[in-house]
């Protein structure tokens, strides 16, 4: 399977890196000045999982015109609209989009452009940081991605897709319904997003002050309704993990959208918080948290483009 991934950042780098690790035929499609870097430096990984360093296969957005069989969509969101529009060379009658964005407007995006059929779904669980060398520092021991057939659970494709990705010193899984896990990990992501962005502070830190717990647990209470109200309502099982996550007292635990904030990057607000809104405008419920929360992240927004 001839596989493209778009991107060799954290994301990217570490799952593609692992891939190519493992003979698989990897391309990277990478800016110029990222494919700099790696042709001088090669692909660096420091892992729990072991580190590599190896060169790898790189196409830029000028030079791409094969079409491949498996197009895995790494980019940040904010980043999305532009790697939609590189990609079209690569886009063949049969290949395969694998999307691991956050959120869900991604899919919109994607099935505008090219068509529904062509988009797979997937769900992206690794903790990664690009360094300031440009290398790929994994931060804890969870790696896994999960994907689907959206259209058809059970397709021969995404047969062909799983044994592609499987064995490759990572956890691979096949979903029966991926648009849930997303949904799901929607709601984690964007609650704990919310959390410690608009407190501007660990989950234990938000929790340990006044009203904390109440505050956490209303953002969650938001970010469910909804995915209700959308017709994904997230099951007990991943609502109690969520609520656990952002009221765990003294847990250190962040969001990576606080660790971007941090650092001075830019945030996926607009496809975390800012879409999550809109869709509960349309469906009628009121979430003035996640709101106060997209206006402070718009303001840092501002902040960080000017």
């Amino acid at each position: 399977m001839r596989t493209l991934v778009i991107g060799a950042g954290s994301t990217g780098g570490y799952f593609g890196g692992r891939l190519a690790a493992a003979g698989r035929d990897v391309t990277f499609l990478v800016r110029p000045g990222r494919a700099a870097r790696l042709r001088a430096d090669g692909l660096v990984i420091h892992s729990p999982h072991g580190n590599l360093r190896l060169t790898p296969k790189l196409v830029t957005a000028d030079a791409l015109t094969d079409d491949y069989d498996l197009v895995v969509f790494t980019v940040k969101a904010y980043a999305a609209e532009q790697a939609i529009a590189d990609i079209a060379p690569a886009i063949g009658p049969d290949t395969m989009i694998l999307p691991m964005l956050n959120g869900m407007r991604h899919i919109d995006l994607l099935t505008e452009r090219y068509s529904d059929k062509a988009v797979l779904g997937g769900v992206c669980l690794v903790a990664t940081v690009l360094d300031a060398d440009g290398s790929v520092h994994q931060l804890t021991g969870l790696q896994e991605l999960a994907y689907g057939d959206r259209q058809d659970p059970g397709s021969a494709r995404i047969h062909d897709v799983h044994a592609g990705l499987t064995d490759a010193g990572f956890t691979a899984r096949l979903s029966d319904d991926i648009v849930m896990e997303m949904w799901e990990k929607w709601v984690f992501l964007a609650s704990i997003g919310a959390v410690t962005c608009l407190m501007r502070g660990s989950v234990g830190q938000v929790v340990a002050a006044a009203g904390g717990r109440e505050f956490a647990e209303r953002v969650v209470a938001e970010c469910a309704a909804v995915a209700a109200a959308s017709g994904q309502p997230v099951s007990d099982s991943a609502l109690n993990r969520t609520l656990a996550t952002v009221t765990e007292a003294g847990a250190t635990t962040n969001s990576s959208m606080y660790r971007d904030l941090q650092q001075g990057n830019p945030v996926e607000a607009d496809h975390i918080i800012g879409d999550l809104i809109d869709r509960a405008r349309q469906h009628g419920v009121d979430v003035p948290l996640l709101r106060l929360t997209y206006t402070h992240l718009s303001v840092y927004q501002s902040s960080v483009a000017g």
